[in-house]
C-alpha cells in the first residue's frame, strides 16, 4: 500500500474524499508511507493475490499441529484439477464436441480461483499410523485415501479484490455459487480477501449468506479505528453489524478459519 505525491492512497477512489479519508487513516496506522505513483488495477489485484498467497502459505506451515496434512497454496489453478470437480474437465470436452451442449451449459463453471489450497490424499501408511483404520475391504470410495483416487482436493477457494464495485462484488459471488453447485464431494471454504476502505462497497460483497463463508479486510482493526476517529457513524454502523452478523473479519481470523 502506498501513497502518490497528490496523497491518494493506492487503494482509495480518487474520486471520493470519505474513501482517501478513510485509507489515508489506515496507511499511518500500518507505515512506513512509501510515496508511489499508482499502479495499474491488474498490477495492484495480482500483486495483492501473491501478498495473500504468500501470507496464507506461511501460516499454513506454521500450524500443521492444527491442521495435518500435505497442504498447498497455488494462484491460478483451475477447479478441474482437483477431485471435486474433475468431472468438469469431461463436461468441457463434450461441450467442445457439440455446439447445441455448449450454448445449453455455457463456460461459467470454469473456474479459476485467485488462490486455492488443496490437500494431497493420503497414504493408507499414513492413515493406519496409530492403528489400522482402513484395509482392502473398507473405505474403498473416500477421496482421502491414495489407493482410490489421486487427484488433490480442493480445501480452499480464496478470491482477492484489492477494492470493490457492485459488479466486482457478483463476480465473486457467481464463482461461490459454481463452486457449491458444481461439486461432487466435500465443498470448500470459500473466502473473499479485500483491501477496500468503504464498508458500504464491502457490504456489497459481505451481506448475505450462502455463496460465501465470509469477506476479510486486510485492516479491519484500523478501518475500525479509522471510521471512530473520524466520526462516520453511519458508516460505522455498517462496518459493525458486518462484524457482529460474522459476515467479516480480519484476514489475521482467515488461516484459522481455514484449518477448521
Amino acid at each position: 500500500m502506498t501513497r502518490s505525491v497528490a496523497g491518494v492512497p493506492s487503494n482509495a477512489d480518487k474520486a471520493s474524499k470519505p474513501s482517501i479519508a478513510i485509507s489515508n487513516a489506515i496507511l499511518d496506522q500500518i507505515g512506513p508511507v512509501i510515496t508511489a505513483q499508482k499502479l495499474p488495477g491488474q498490477t495492484s489485484g495480482a500483486d495483492f493475490e501473491g501478498i495473500c498467497a504468500t501470507y496464507i502459505g506461511t501460516c499454513f506451515e506454521r500450524m500443521r499441529h492444527l491442521r495435518p496434512g500435505e497442504f498447498q497454496v497455488t494462484k491460478g489453478r483451475g477447479i478441474a484439477q482437483f477431485d471435486q470437480y474433475a468431472h468438469l474437465d469431461e463436461l468441457e470436452a463434450i461441450a467442445k464436441s457439440n455446439r447445441e451442449i455448449a450454448t445449453a451449459i455455457g463456460s461459467d463453471y470454469l473456474i479459476k480461483p485467485d488462490i486455492v489450497i488443496s490437500r494431497e490424499p493420503e497414504e493408507d501408511s499414513t492413515i493406519n499410523a496409530m492403528e489400522t483404520l482402513v484395509d482392502q475391504r473398507s473405505s474403498k470410495l473416500s477421496s482421502l485415501r491414495k489407493v482410490n483416487q489421486t487427484q488433490a482436493i480442493l480445501h480452499a477457494s480464496i478470491s482477492c479484490k484489492w477494492t470493490l464495485r457492485s459488479d466486482r462484488a457478483q463476480n465473486a459471488r457467481s464463482e461461490g455459487l459454481n463452486l457449491i453447485r458444481n461439486r461432487k464431494g466435500r465443498l470448500p471454504h470459500i473466502a473473499v480477501i479485500t483491501a477496500q476502505p468503504l464498508p458500504g462497497r464491502v457490504a456489497s460483497l459481505a451481506l448475505g449468506t450462502g455463496d460465501i463463508d465470509c469477506v476479510y479486510h486486510f485492516a479491519l482493526y484500523e478501518l475500525h479505528k479509522a471510521l471512530v476517529e473520524q466520526g462516520r457513524e453511519e458508516t460505522l454502523e455498517i462496518l459493525d453489524m458486518m462484524i457482529e452478523g460474522k459476515r467479516l473479519r480480519d484476514i489475521s481470523d482467515l488461516p484459522l478459519d481455514l484449518v477448521i
